[in-house]
């Protein structure tokens, strides 16, 4: 069995580390899951999402020529579903992704619009309160 990239299989995981998990694949070769590709939420501690044995569905997302590098993702292989739901039926752990505590629900638009407003209130309140501080042109007389 070649591995082609795009392609969707099943593995093993066989060990974690603080930067991802490796999965043994059907062909006995071994690629990782970097921490970023585990779930659709940021991933603190893999721990809380994979252990070993855990059997998972991973995407080939590139093969060095060597064969010997190869980078998989879990959560672009679900389809639909948080790769947590679909593996433990448990609810994801951890933040929604919005900052200060807050979901951020809707579609990409919605997000990046909510971003690039909070960001223009920041920038506008951090100018109002420079301005006065800087002294400006012309405030010295000579």
């Amino acid at each position: 069995m070649s591995l082609a990239v795009g392609s969707v299989i099943e593995g093993t995981v066989t060990g974690i580390t603080n930067f991802g998990a490796f999965v043994e694949l059907p062909t006995g070769q071994t690629g990782l899951v970097h921490i970023s590709e585990v779930a659709d939420v940021y991933v603190a501690d893999i721990n809380e999402y994979l252990k070993k044995m855990d059997k998972v569905k991973v995407k080939i997302l590139s093969v060095d020529p060597s064969g010997r590098k190869i980078a998989l993702s879990i959560r672009q292989a679900q389809e639909g579903a948080s790769p947590v739901r679909k593996m433990t039926g448990a609810p994801p752990r951890g933040g929604g992704g919005g900052g200060r505590g807050r979901p951020m629900p809707g579609s990409f638009e919605d997000k990046l619009k909510r971003f690039m407003r909070d960001s223009e209130e920041r920038l506008g309140d951090l100018r109002r309160n420079t301005e006065g501080k800087r002294g400006g042109r012309g405030s010295r007389s000579m």
